[in-house]
C-alpha cells in the first residue's frame, strides 16, 4: 500500500506529528509513503522513510497526481491549510479531483486522516 503525503507550510509540524503517532501501524502493515519535497523533507528530520517528489510549488503535487492515475497510490493524506492563499492551487485542485476519478481516499484534515488509518 502507497500513501502520499503532503501539507501546506502551516500544516507541515502537524502532518509529522500524526505520522510519528502512527508510525508503528505504516511500519507493521509495510506501507510505503510518498510526499512532496518540502514535506518530505520535515518527515526525514524526524527519522522517517519517504520517497520524495519535488516540493509543491514546482510540481509535486503534479508528481503525485500522475501516480494517482497510473493506479500507484492507495489514499492521500493532505493537510490543506484553507485559509492561505497557495501559488500552486491549481494543481492542488487537479489532485483533489484525481482523487475522485480514481476513487482514491483523500483526507484533508487530521480528524479524516484519523478515521482512514483507523481502517488500516
Amino acid at each position: 500500500m502507497t500513501i502520499a503525503i503532503i501539507a501546506h507550510d502551516g500544516k507541515k509540524a502537524e502532518m509529522v506529528g500524526f505520522i510519528k503517532d502512527h508510525i508503528e501501524l505504516f511500519q507493521q502493515r509495510k506501507i510505503n509513503l510518498i510526499a512532496t519535497g518540502t514535506t518530505g523533507s520535515h518527515l526525514e528530520r524526524a527519522g522517517l522513510e519517504v520517497e520524495k517528489m519535488a516540493s509543491g510549488p514546482m510540481g509535486g503535487d503534479a508528481q503525485i497526481a500522475s501516480r494517482i492515475a497510473e493506479g500507484n497510490v492507495d489514499m492521500v493524506i493532505f493537510f490543506r491549510d484553507p485559509l492561505g492563499k497557495h501559488p500552486h492551487e491549481v494543481d492542488v485542485n487537479m489532485l483533489m479531483r484525481l482523487c475522485d476519478v480514481y476513487n482514491i481516499p483523500l483526507a484533508t484534515n487530521p480528524a479524516a486522516a484519523n478515521r482512514f488509518v483507523q481502517t488500516l
